[in-house]
């Protein structure tokens, strides 16, 4: 029987298969066939009544090209939001691999609003810099926080960000010392986890104190600031990405455990009102951030994207009228730069002032009216590499947030995904499966690590520029290219004015 009857069988198999291709060939010919006379009757596209099926190539190319670009087109220095270079930088720090280069920068410092700073010619001997010292925050507050980190995690909500993607940086964050903000989503189990310090924002629908009509349910508020873990209030008024316009989340995003966190319906989409329903004035403004801190307990303050700095001024007159205690604790200054929420590209693209300007407009405006050693700066809008925060610094902020920065170090890839729920990283996904790929612990470390080594080399920046602590640098230490193609010290460029006498 040996053998006997295989050559049968491996010709039927044989006979089969070609069967079952030539199957396969006429199925493909068929409806290869079928589009092409689609193509050619429909009218809403030229090119595929031009080039019918082929034409459909180019929809393919288009959608691939995003992924990648990056590796075969883009040069080091040409993407937005956020080019290689940055990308790398932040990559290296966040797995501790040497930041070093060869042969020279590829950052062309002729270019007009490019930033760059200036050494002392004695710096201090040795190469370590000096630890920042802690900040004071909301000393009117029967809990005031006292923070010494300079960089933190900027607000960015459960919902918007995956489940893992938020316990990576609860636990990365802890083991930083920095603050994580929840963004507007509300409070869930996944910021408590590492036990890092949190800085609960309420946004205009109020996720996660709210009471059914959308205003502020103080019960609520309470349980929230009585978990430790939770040092300061932050009010949204509004965020970088879509100035004038509430928060987005669409449905497909709107899982049963989200919708249960923010008081929500499941699966419907996420639309936070473009302000809070108690504030339309300064005088409420601060009604609110009075009221939220006699309730919490806690430092509270305010985020905005400027559109301009009269009604800080109004503000600093109000407060001087009802006595510092009234004032903010904080500003959260958020730049048109923003961007990792979904927002309608016209917002994006076209509204708000850019850091540049809205930062050193607030700080100025706070030491006009004798305000900024009671109202703490914190600025956000881009800042995801050492000399890019300690810009921030020389311009006066206390405090500088990054989200995106973040998510590079959770392995984000410049997807452009963010608002689709296909992130192929499962940072900004709610599909299980693409979770999966997020492992938390070794993205935490990562999250960690990218936090020590940035600030490490933005006070290797002000070792050098002879400032010491990093909160020592100041616009003299800074110069940018204007128009001319030269530089000017940021001290001439943005002159810091008088403070009024106490």
């Amino acid at each position: 029987m040996n053998g006997v009857g295989t050559p049968g069988w491996a010709m039927m198999a044989t006979e089969i298969l070609a069967s079952t291709v030539l199957l396969l060939v006429l199925v493909a010919a068929a409806a290869a066939v079928a589009v092409y006379a689609y193509d050619r009757m429909q009218t809403r596209s030229a090119i595929l009544r031009n080039f019918p099926v082929v034409g459909h190539s180019r929809k393919v190319l288009q959608h691939l090209g995003v992924f990648f670009r990056r590796y075969f087109a883009a040069a080091d220095r040409e993407e937005l939001p956020f080019n290689r270079a940055q990308r790398q930088w932040v990559h290296f720090a966040s797995v501790n691999s040497d930041n070093t280069r060869a042969f020279g920068s590829t950052r062309d410092l002729r270019v007009e609003g490019v930033p760059f700073f200036v050494n002392a010619p004695f710096p201090d001997l040795g190469t370590e810099s000096v630890a920042p010292k802690p900040l004071l925050i909301g000393p009117y507050a029967r809990k005031p926080y006292q923070h010494a980190p300079f960089f933190n995690i900027s607000a960015m909500s459960f919902g918007a960000l995956s489940a893992p993607a938020v316990r990576a940086l609860s636990r990365g964050a802890a083991k930083a010392g920095i603050w994580l903000d929840t963004g507007e989503g509300g409070l869930a189990p996944y910021h408590l986890e590492g036990g890092c310090d949190i800085v609960f924002e309420i946004g205009t629908a109020k996720y996660g104190v709210r009471t059914p009509d959308g205003h502020l349910d103080d019960d609520r508020l309470r349980a929230v600031c009585a978990h430790p873990e939770v040092k300061m209030v932050s009010v949204k008024l509004s965020q970088g990405a879509k100035p004038g316009l509430g928060g987005l989340l669409p449905g497909a995003k709107v899982t049963p455990e989200i919708a249960a966190i923010r008081g929500i319906p499941v699966g419907q989409d996420s639309v936070s009102p473009n302000r809070h329903i108690e504030i339309s004035n300064v005088k409420e403004l601060i009604d609110f951030i009075e009221h939220v801190r006699e309730v919490s307990g806690l430092p509270v303050g305010f985020k905005a994207a400027l559109g301009g700095v009269e009604w800080i001024r109004e503000l600093c007159v109000e407060v001087h009228q009802r006595g510092l205690a009234s004032a903010p604790d904080f500003i959260i200054v958020d730049g048109s730069e923003g961007g990792t929420g979904a927002s309608p590209q016209t917002l994006m693209d076209g509204m708000g002032l850019p850091l540049r300007e809205s930062l050193p407009m607030l700080v100025d405006t706070l030491i006009e009216q004798g305000l900024r050693d009671r109202i703490k700066v914190v600025c956000a809008g881009k800042c995801v590499t050492a000399y890019e925060v300690a810009w921030a610094l020389a311009m006066g902020a206390d405090f500088v947030n990054s989200a995106r920065g973040f998510m590079f170090a959770l392995g984000c890839i410049q997807a452009m995904r963010c608002n689709k729920n296909t992130c192929p990283t499962g940072i900004t996904t709610q599909n299980p499966k693409l979770q999966r790929g997020l492992v938390v612990m070794d993205k935490a470390e990562r999250v960690a690590n990218y936090a020590r080594n940035l600030m490490r080399e933005v006070g290797t920046i002000a070792h050098s520029c002879g400032a010491g602590d990093p909160r020592g640098l100041r616009r003299k230490h800074c110069r940018v290219v204007v128009d001319d193609g030269l530089s000017q010290s940021l001290e001439k460029l943005y002159p810091l004015p008088t403070q009024p006498p106490a």
